[in-house]
């Protein structure tokens, strides 16, 4: 996995808004879009606490991009996330035929962390991109960061979002 300065940035911002997500009493993940030029396209953060829990960042990235992008402009772009796809958002991602996927924390470690933590496990089985979306080049964990997404998934299921 190779993951450069331009890659840190963008996962940064993905980063912050999962933090921004947290302040306003959402779950923390926060993704973002990037074209070919690296030009930010998009970015996004959970919804789901009004009740709708496919309002994923993911998968509204997806939706977006099958809306304004052309389907090369969608194969050569790239969507960073602060954590990996589950598998709803790795199928979105497959159908509208988006590129690569760069995450901060792996599904395995936020797996871990709730576990830990006592949390019981979401509806959805976690699985790697790779298992859901096989011609989907993914990359992650990205150790720079994964400290400040499990602090944030730490303030989620103990009272300390904000």
């Amino acid at each position: 996995m190779v993951v450069d300065a331009s890659d840190l940035r963008h996962l940064r911002r993905c980063v912050e808004l999962a933090a921004e997500g947290l302040r306003a009493g959402d779950e923390p993940f926060g993704s973002v879009l990037v074209d070919a030029e690296g030009e930010v396209r998009a970015e996004g953060r959970n919804r789901v606490a009004g009740g709708d829990r496919t309002r994923h960042p993911e998968f509204e990235l997806a939706r977006w991009a099958a809306d304004r992008m052309t389907p090369e402009e969608r194969a050569t772009a790239v969507v960073y996330t602060s954590g990996e796809h589950c598998p709803m958002c790795a199928a979105a991602h497959a159908w509208v035929g988006l590129g690569r996927i760069v995450y901060v924390a792996s599904s395995r470690q936020l797996s871990q962390w709730l576990a830990d933590w006592g949390v019981p496990p979401p509806p959805v089985r976690a699985l790697p991109i790779n298992e859901v979306a096989p011609g989907v080049p993914a990359d992650g964990p990205v150790p720079e960061l994964v400290d400040e997404v499990r602090e944030l998934h730490h303030r989620l299921h103990h009272g300390d979002a904000h």
